[in-house]
């Protein structure tokens, strides 16, 4: 990550629960967390757009 940005998220109660634990169970911080699911997602839908 060249660049990082700031933002401030809003996000359900459950939702960022889950995150949390999810975070905590793979020693991540939270941010952490989110940023790898958002690039494993990110990753996908370029590998789908790729795919014939």
């Amino acid at each position: 990550m060249d660049e990082e940005k700031r933002i401030t998220l809003r996000l359900p109660a459950d939702l960022h629960e889950w995150l949390v634990a999810q975070a905590k169970s793979a020693r991540r911080s939270l941010n952490s967390e989110i940023v790898y699911r958002l690039e494993a997602e990110r990753d996908a839908a370029v590998a789908d757009a790729e795919s014939p």
